[in-house]
């Protein structure tokens, strides 16, 4: 299955269903979850990198426990909308992850998500170690909640399946 833009992206998925959000990060892959209806997305765990094998079937366990029925990735793209290195990764590591489950896969920039998340935890007084072990969750949830937002916004899909 392709890296979807984001109306085909929409219209290939079913009415409801969670969807599991994922930033890409060197050392953790951040793990967020929406809801069945689409509405709210939670941090879950950040998974720490080893081997690809060895992430993907974590990942692939939690969205198989979740019920989701796609995966929404960060694409860190520079400021100025090129892709650097970071985007790069990201999407190979999606087409990774496609090449062992065929199921719907947005690429969702996801420029500042982790810096925007480490001010409001600064701004909560949270510890410095805390920061450290839930920020990758939470960036996935505030890219994750990003993309449900714009999908609310945008309207419901046409009736002939195109979305909008």
């Amino acid at each position: 299955m392709p890296l979807y833009d984001a109306v085909a992206f929409r219209a290939a998925l079913p009415a409801t269903g969670a969807l599991i959000g994922l930033d890409p990060g060197t050392r953790t892959i951040g793990v967020a979850v929406s809801d069945a209806t689409r509405l709210i997305a939670s941090p879950v765990i950040g998974v720490k990198r080893r081997k690809f094998a060895l992430d993907a079937s974590e990942i692939f366990a939690i969205l198989d426990d979740r019920s989701a029925c796609a995966l929404v990735v960060g694409h860190p793209l520079n400021m100025d909308g090129s892709a650097g290195p970071s985007a790069q990764a990201a999407r190979a590591f999606a087409r990774n992850l496609l090449a062992l489950r065929d199921l719907p896969l947005l690429l969702w920039d996801e420029r500042l998500s982790t810096a925007a998340v480490q001010r409001q935890m600064i701004e909560a007084d949270m510890t410095r170690a805390r920061r450290a072990r839930e920020v990758d969750a939470a960036a996935a949830a505030f890219m994750l909640q990003g993309c449900l937002d714009r999908m609310r916004e945008s309207g419901p899909p046409a009736a002939d399946g195109a979305g909008k």
